[in-house]
């Protein structure tokens, strides 16, 4: 089984995306390899943007298995993101 990744759709213009940056950070502190953070700069890669459907930023989503498991718009606080991280790694 893999990890799960948690793609963090932002813009570096965008108030409430780094409002959500430190968020991930601790996040990334707390879970450390369990998983996988990409950011992913929506003007910069508009072909995953397009690929994902995202028409908001911050769009959070994770994937498991090359499956998305969840979608959040605006930003997202660390417990909700950990309560959905925690039972996806293995």
């Amino acid at each position: 089984m893999t990890k799960p990744v948690l793609y963090d759709f932002f813009a570096t213009w965008c108030g409430p995306c780094r409002m959500q940056t430190p968020i991930i950070e601790e996040l990334a502190k707390k879970l450390g390899d369990a998983i996988e953070i990409k950011k992913v700069d929506v003007d910069e890669h508009m072909d995953l943007a397009e690929k994902y459907g995202i028409r908001v930023v911050p769009t959070l989503i994770i994937e498991k298995d090359g499956k998305v498991v969840q979608t959040m718009e605006g930003v997202t606080d660390a417990a909700t993101l950990e309560n959905l991280l925690r039972p996806l790694v293995g």
